[in-house]
């Protein structure tokens, strides 16, 4: 089927569920916490992706005090650096990383720096030079901050850029952006993104001659 084309002067990556698959880690932290406390870990897993995980605590228990939603959440950082097991790149992101390596683009994670180094590294992915974190936002996603500041970083208007993202969260970050979304995978599909995509294979990169790119996508059935 003919492709898509969006043109762009920088993309904004997501990471878990855009370029690297870490899921099972995911799961397997959160299954945990959730029966910690009490709660459904299927329903828990519902809300966590795309969120940091001090504002998923805040959805599933409502009337805790946020100041152990944010000390439960250090040592879920803790406990999801440290594993790595089942950790891969998205299907196409290394040839997707590759032809984004002379063009403007930042990682956008709800991850800490600490992380997301780990992840990509698992993945053996590079990491983009700008990118903001956990660390560089006052919200998390839905909240358009960590977009916006991407954007700024890379000297773009927010119409200008393109969003990779997975989530709900990361979905409605990247349109309260003002930025143009491409949904990446089967969580992605039910959000009506702009376009979206099984996987990155088919994401196709075409540097232009004024330093923007024109992505061409072949769109999911």
């Amino acid at each position: 089927m003919p492709a898509t084309v969006l043109a762009a002067h920088a993309v904004l990556l997501d990471m878990d569920g855009t370029l690297v698959n870490s899921d099972a880690v995911v799961e397997r932290c959160w299954r945990r916490w959730a029966v910690e406390h009490g709660l459904d870990p299927v329903a828990a897993l519902r809300v966590v992706h795309g969120r940091q995980g001090y504002a998923t605590m805040a959805i599933l228990l409502p009337d805790r005090p946020m100041e152990e939603n944010h000390a439960d959440n250090r040592v879920m950082l803790a406990e999801e650096t440290a594993d790595t097991d089942g950790v891969v790149p998205i299907g196409g992101a290394p040839a997707f990383m590759a032809a984004l390596a002379d063009l403007p683009h930042a990682l956008v994670t709800s991850a800490d720096a600490a992380l997301a180094g780990t992840r990509m590294a698992a993945a053996a992915l590079p990491m983009p030079e700008v990118r903001v974190t956990a660390e560089s936002v006052g919200a998390s996603k839905p909240d358009p901050e960590g977009f916006l500041k991407g954007a700024a970083e890379l000297g773009f208007a927010p119409a200008d850029c393109v969003v990779f993202e997975d989530s709900e969260a990361g979905i409605a970050a990247g349109r309260a952006a003002g930025m143009r979304v491409v949904g990446v995978g089967p969580r992605a599909a039910a959000l009506s993104p702009d376009v979206h995509v099984d996987d990155l294979t088919q994401v196709r990169v075409e540097a232009l001659p004024d330093g923007s790119m024109e992505l061409h996508i072949r769109e999911a059935h």
